[in-house]
């Protein structure tokens, strides 16, 4: 009798402490006590515009969501979360994330159900940049002269794809040999002088209005989906059409390119997000005495030139 009391107790404590809880929350928010994650991934979404609203949609469609999709939030235990973890994929892990934080932003949770410290670390699959050889190939083999153009025009600029298919002929400066584009990401515009090879692809495209017609008109996926046909056909594996900003910033860093202006031009704030884009280069460091020596000598208010840094080394 003593066991079964306290069996008893053990079981309608826990009840009772959480139906005090929901009548206190009840009080201010009626819907707590029965609000699901349904909710909160559609209030999530709403929040979102154009390709970000279709990605997020994209993601809640997961199978591994279906598990906590209707459980009510104040109900929601921290197994509940690590079922779907372990059930969903990497793209699972980082927007159960968002959600969970949303939910604690908005009120809706009364506490964190996972700490941050016990969140499983997202492992991404390994990328890599575009090869020459195998952009060469793409090209070479690539009939449509739109497509054949985004391909050049992307091993050149380094450019998002969404921002490159939206260019424009009056986005380019032929007397400046510039080409302006605006990034979605940041808000801001970029603008890169072209040389030879940049120049002969522009003139293969059309001189007034949309460079690319058809490709500024689909979705971001069926670009996607265009460059792996591609590439399967070529039986080229591990890239995509980002991989190209990978080549453009190896590429860049191999060849002394400043840093500054990398970031720049790909469109990075942070020196991190660059050195994570160019962490494969392999860079062949030149002597300093080379660079010492060609170091032009600045001219001071005072119109006597400023002696060269190696003569002031050799006195």
């Amino acid at each position: 009798q003593a066991l079964l009391h306290s069996r008893n107790e053990a079981f309608r404590q826990p009840l009772l402490n959480q139906q005090i809880a929901l009548a206190y929350l009840s009080a201010t928010d009626a819907d707590a006590a029965r609000r699901p994650w349904r909710f909160v991934m559609d209030e999530m979404t709403a929040t979102k515009r154009a390709d970000t609203h279709h990605r997020y949609v994209t993601a809640w469609a997961d199978k591994a969501f279906d598990l906590i999709r209707d459980l009510p939030l104040l109900e929601t235990r921290s197994d509940h979360f690590l079922k779907v973890l372990r059930t969903g994929t990497v793209s699972t892990n980082v927007y159960l994330r968002r959600l969970h934080n949303f939910a604690l932003d908005m009120n809706w949770l009364p506490r964190s159900l996972l700490p941050r410290k016990q969140w499983p670390k997202p492992v991404y699959k390994d990328k890599r940049a575009i090869t020459l050889q195998e952009h060469a190939a793409i090209v070479a083999r690539e009939f449509n002269p739109e497509r054949r153009g985004f391909y050049q025009l992307a091993w050149h600029l380094g450019a998002a794809q969404t921002d490159l298919a939206m260019l424009k002929a009056e986005d380019v400066d032929w007397e400046q040999r510039i080409i302006s584009f605006f990034r979605r990401k940041t808000k801001s515009v970029a603008r890169l002088h072209f040389g030879g090879d940049v120049e002969e692809t522009l003139r293969t495209l059309p001189a007034s209005g949309q460079m690319f017609p058809y490709l500024a008109t689909v979705r971001a996926s069926d670009r996607a989906t265009e460059f792996r046909q591609r590439c399967t056909g070529l039986k080229i594996k591990g890239v995509t059409l980002h991989s190209y900003r990978y080549a453009w910033a190896e590429r860049a860093k191999q060849a002394g390119y400043p840093e500054r202006f990398a970031q720049e031009a790909l469109g990075h704030n942070s020196k991190a997000v660059h050195r994570t884009y160019a962490r494969r280069a392999q860079v062949l460091l030149p002597p300093l005495e080379d660079y010492e020596k060609k170091i032009i000598p600045l001219r001071p208010s005072n119109g006597v030139p400023a002696a060269h840094p190696q003569a002031a080394l050799t006195a």
